[in-house]
């Protein structure tokens, strides 16, 4: 009985399965519309999930290739910048190497009655006691110990240490220092030497009791000493200590030459 039951569960099937075939065969464009949709429904969103992932992708691409532009664009304004950058330090190189070359002109033409070699100011020691400074010239230039250095303000000091390349200058404000000086106007002698009072400053000693020394007046080299050629300004008068003993008495002098600025010199050769 159970075996007859499945042959007929079986034949209804087969039945069922004919009767499509039949109305598939005979109406072959309807099914064929059927079949396409159905098709159309199962792969449409594949297709769709594909072409969103293409166009992600497409748009990743032109998103990395819009940062690559922009990497390439600060590349080139980097360099540009950087052109730029060098274009002003040569051009600052240039002004100070024309403002170095005004102030030797300056230089040669007010102490032209001297044969002088120019030199630059490469190293300074401007410590409590010792005030020196180096110059870029040497004994190749023709510079010699003992020399005098003059700045375009006035005197500046006198070689103490040669080599082939450079020379130090003791500067007048070194402690150690001690110069021969005459008042421009009254022509009395007095001794300026280095003081640890004062920057940029001398005090003038053994002034004369019945020396006229007046605020303001101007001092220069007096040619006595053997270092220093006559006739060199060396500064001012800022003030004046008045004593009735000889060895009390004495008065600041502001240096012509400011020594914090001092960029050139000229070495005299001929003193």
């Amino acid at each position: 009985m159970y075996r007859n039951k499945k042959s007929g569960i079986i034949g209804i099937v087969v039945t069922v399965i004919i009767l499509i075939l039949i109305v598939i065969f005979s109406n072959g464009k309807s099914n064929s519309n059927f079949f396409e949709n159905a098709a159309t429904n199962l792969v449409m969103p594949i297709q769709n999930g594909l072409t969103y992932l293409k166009n992600k992708l497409s748009g990743n691409s032109t998103f990395f290739a819009d940062i690559n532009n922009l990497k390439q664009e600060n590349e080139n304004l980097q360099k540009k910048n950087d052109e730029l950058e060098q274009s002003l330090r040569e051009l600052e190189n240039i002004r100070t190497q024309n403002e170095t070359l005004k102030e030797y002109l300056n230089l040669t033409e007010k102490y032209g009655e001297y044969k002088t070699i120019p030199g630059y100011v490469i190293n300074k020691d401007i410590s409590n006691y010792s005030k020196t400074i180096v110059i870029n010239i040497g004994s190749d230039d023709g510079v010699k110990e003992n020399m005098t250095a003059i700045g375009n303000e006035g005197l500046v000091g006198h070689v103490i240490s040669v080599t082939s390349s450079t020379a130090k200058v003791q500067t007048i404000i070194d402690t150690a220092s001690s110069i021969s000086c005459s008042m421009s106007t009254t022509k009395d002698s007095i001794v300026c030497k280095g003081t640890l009072d004062e920057e940029s400053a001398l005090k003038a000693m053994y002034l004369p009791t019945d020396a006229n020394i007046i605020q303001g007046d101007s001092v220069e080299t007096s040619g006595l000493g053997g270092i220093y050629p006559k006739g060199i300004h060396v500064g001012t008068i800022k003030k004046v200590s008045n004593s009735k003993n000889m060895t009390d008495r004495y008065a600041i002098v502001e240096t012509a030459v400011d020594f914090s600025k001092l960029d050139t010199v000229l070495v005299v050769t001929n003193q």
